[in-house]
């Protein structure tokens, strides 16, 4: 049940968050009015990547919200632990954590270098781990705190993990700071959930890791991903934990029957499944979606 209509006033603090589904988000929640504060490491343009902490706080003011851009390394402690305080002394306080920070390597193990393996899980599993840590001294003064983490669903098929154990493992580390710090952090009042798409999103990853332009059109906007999230953070945090929740199937609850504004508007083809999502979970799609090849 929602406790509230508006993020007005309320402070997000988001590691990542320079494009792609980090950037709908705080977008989203900048039409509320809401605080956020990006924590990320692309100060500078990106040959393959656009966008940077500097150019998504101008579109976060543009959108009406108050923006806080803050170099990051999500790994480096130090780091992290002045971020939480820049945050806090510049907002006052922190109400919502969003862990969007996210590396991805679809390689097979012997394809896999330890550089690689030790980014993901550092990024992706620890990093949310850290700013989960930092900020829940934080979120323990806000009326109705959440920790939101960009993890999928856990679900122990083994064809989640044979293409890329290595993803799998730093991803589903994130999903299991979910499981654990729900129940952890009920006492202080603090929710801690998943968000995950149904389909693939149309982010620089999916154009450059999974397929191209090709891709891209079998793959929803980010903003669904931004609807659906603002929606979980006005749910009622003492009772609305310890969930892995679905884009499609949040946003359908609040009586959502159009998803196509969602999808490229010159595309009418079956869209792709995400990593991760159950079998029986995509058969109760209200859309047209089919699996990713090769994940039988």
């Amino acid at each position: 049940m929602a406790v509230q209509s508006t993020l007005r006033g309320k402070t997000i603090f988001m590691s990542g968050g320079s494009r792609g589904i980090g950037l709908a988000i705080a977008k989203k929640c900048a039409l509320d009015g809401a605080n956020i504060a990006i924590a990320a490491k692309t100060a500078e343009p990106h040959p393959k990547l656009e966008g940077t902490i500097y150019t998504a706080a101008a579109e976060i003011e543009e959108a009406g919200g108050r923006a806080l851009p803050i170099i990051c390394d999500i790994r480096e402690e130090e780091m992290v632990l002045d971020a939480v305080e820049l945050c806090v002394k510049t907002f006052g306080g922190i109400d919502i954590c969003i862990n969007n920070a996210s590396a991805i390597s679809l390689t097979s193990t012997t394809a896999t270098d330890m550089k690689r393996y030790d980014l993901m899980n550092q990024i992706n599993t620890r990093g949310t781990f850290m700013v989960s840590k930092y900020c829940h001294p934080h979120l323990k003064n806000s009326p109705n705190p959440h920790i939101v983490n960009i993890a999928p669903p856990l679900d122990m098929n083994a064809k989640w993990f044979k293409n890329h154990t290595a993803y799998t493992i730093a991803k589903y580390g994130m999903s299991l700071c979910t499981l654990g710090m729900a129940e952890e952090f009920r006492l202080d009042g603090i929710a801690v959930n998943s968000l995950w798409p149904m389909t693939s999103i149309d982010t620089a990853a999916v154009r450059n890791v999974l397929g191209g332009e090709s891709m891209a059109r079998m793959s929803r906007s980010p903003e669904i991903m931004a609807d659906a999230a603002h929606v979980l953070m006005l749910q009622d945090a003492s009772e609305y934990t310890g969930q892995f929740v679905i884009d499609e199937f949040i946003l359908a609850g609040t009586g959502v029957t159009d998803f196509k504004q969602y999808q490229h508007p010159d595309y009418e083809g079956p869209l792709a499944a995400d990593f991760f999502v159950p079998d029986d979970w995509v058969k109760r799609s209200v859309s047209n979606i089919m699996q990713h090849s090769g994940y039988k």
